[in-house]
């Protein structure tokens, strides 16, 4: 019997930010999944290198939803770094587009096993005071997802970090 946690049972964004969580791991990256900013936006990976640097990921697995989203410019002014990530085989022609600002957004390439960072993000580095917030806000996120673990009782999972 196949375990609910078998890497087979893992395909669409939940691949791809695997993959790529294990490549920023490697590279001393640590994030955090489906993170809410203050513009009342959710990056879909959100995380801090050892220098300090805040990189988001948007991950998009379908065609129509990467040409759809108008609102991704919006991360930008949460991040140092900002990649798109998309599973091996999708289309990459449209993000080397001018919409897409080519010269900002890295690109990753994914799967569940792992990814490679196929055009790298330019680094635009936030306020001290905004980078200064920001990674409070991702401490305290990632301290309450771990809190969470350590005492699941369902009342306490109703607090959330601000």
């Amino acid at each position: 019997m196949a375990s609910v946690f078998s890497v087979d049972s893992f395909s669409g964004a939940p691949a791809v930010a695997r993959g790529v969580s294990r490549l920023f791991l490697r590279n001393q990256i640590m994030v955090q999944p489906e993170v809410g900013l203050r513009n009342h936006r959710r990056a879909d990976l959100m995380g801090i290198n050892a220098k300090g640097e805040i990189i988001i990921v948007e991950i998009k697995c379908a065609r129509a939803d990467l040409l759809g989203d108008q609102k991704w410019p919006e991360y930008l002014d949460y991040c140092d770094r900002f990649f798109w990530a998309v599973p091996a085989g999708f289309d990459v022609g449209p993000l080397a587009s001018e919409a897409f600002m080519p010269e900002r957004a890295g690109l990753i390439i994914a799967d569940a096993y792992d990814a490679e960072i196929a055009r790298p993000a330019a680094l635009v580095p936030l306020a001290a005071a905004r980078r200064k917030v920001e990674t409070q806000r991702l401490a305290r996120l990632a301290m309450r997802r771990l809190m969470g673990i350590a005492d699941p009782d369902p009342v306490l999972a109703e607090i959330e970090a601000e």
